[in-house]
Order: structure tokens, then sequence, then C-alpha cells
């Protein structure tokens, strides 16, 4: 790339002059390349407990009722 300062004390940045020109075809097609593009999906919900913590959770429940029921049990023998 080729730099050349203007003078004018209004511009500060350098100016750039490519070194390159475009060249379009007069004959033949032309074909513009297709860049991929990020596609945004639908966000996905999370659940707050997961599967293996609320089948933790149950177990826990179910040994708690069965702690209880044979606490009640214990009780009403000794009555």
């Amino acid at each position: 790339m080729c730099l050349s300062f203007s003078k004018d004390s209004e511009d500060i940045m350098p100016e750039v002059k490519p070194i390159f020109r475009e060249v379009l075809p007069k004959q033949g097609q032309l074909s513009m390349e297709d860049v991929p593009t990020m596609v945004l999906c639908k966000p996905k919900l999370l659940p707050l407990k997961s599967v293996t913590l609320e089948k933790l959770e149950k177990m826990q429940m179910e040994a708690q009722e069965a702690v209880k029921q044979q606490e009640l049990a214990a009780k009403e023998q000794l009555h």
C-alpha cells in the first residue's frame, strides 16, 4: 500500500491508496462468493436440577419415609 499524506491541517489520518485495482470482466459470468454467516437458534432451557439430582432427592425422600414408617411401627409394637 502506498501512503500519501495530505497537507491540509484538517486531515489527521493518512490517505491509503490500494496497490491493486478492481477489474470486472466484460464477458462471461460474474460470480460472488457465498460467505457463511452465523445462524442463531432458539435458546435451550436447562433444568434447574439435573435428572440425577432429582433421582437422588427422590431416593432420599423414599428412605426418609421408610425410616418414619419403621419408627411408627416400632412405637405401635411398644403400645
